[in-house]
């Protein structure tokens, strides 16, 4: 009889931290890392300052919360990635997929993700900075592998450093034309604006150094 009636209050509680949290990347993404205070996300979240007080202890232990829960959902997303996909598309096609899906989330999350990197950057939390570091990468590990399936079509002669180096190159290139750079304002005179030319050329550039045709 008592864990049903502590069922109710357990989803209450997971729909509340949820609200608290989506409320917290949303003011992030909207007033930066210096803009983002309690008053603020317990606005957004519809709770009261001394709520939010009562799960966190300041501003700092939420926001390691928030970048937690979303390296973890990437890691579960990434896990979801079944075998099956590998074997319905070629690498030439899983390739464009996982590029025009980073390039989409760069471009939709850019404000958030520059607050979540100066938050993380500035952090002096050891514990909460390894975890993140553990879990960008299981996630890098996982994309690692799910590519690795297609060793026989890369031409490269160590496939793992060449992957490895592939989607760093990716990654970087995306955090500097989207995030830091703020949607290619500093680059456009060299590199194009619309989304088709930049992905056509993301991945001739990510398969040419895996030495894909």
């Amino acid at each position: 009889m008592a864990k049903r009636s502590l069922a109710p209050r357990q989803a209450r509680s997971r729909e509340s931290e949820r609200r608290l949290l989506d409320a917290a990347m949303q003011v992030l993404a909207e007033h930066g890392l210096d803009g983002t205070t309690i008053p603020r996300i317990a606005a957004q979240a519809g709770l009261t300052p001394g709520a939010i007080y009562r799960r966190f202890p300041d501003k700092n232990a939420l926001l390691e919360t928030v970048v937690l829960s979303i390296l973890e959902k990437q890691v579960a997303r990434l896990r979801a990635l079944s075998p099956t996909l590998t074997r319905e598309k070629t690498l030439p096609e899983l390739v464009e997929k996982i590029i025009k899906s980073a390039l989409a989330n760069h471009r939709a999350d850019a404000a958030l993700l520059r607050g979540l990197r100066q938050f993380a950057e500035s952090s002096d939390h050891r514990a909460f900075r390894n975890k993140a570091i553990k879990l960008e990468k299981r996630a890098f590990q996982y994309l690692v592998e799910l590519l690795l399936t297609y060793r026989k079509d890369i031409r490269h002669p160590d496939p793992p450093v060449a992957l490895a180096f592939a989607l760093v190159t990716l990654h970087s290139t995306l955090t500097e034309l989207i995030v830091t750079d703020d949607h290619l304002s500093n680059w456009r005179t060299f590199i194009p604006e619309d989304d088709t030319t930049l992905i056509r050329e993301l991945v001739r550039t990510f398969l040419r150094y895996l030495g894909c045709d």
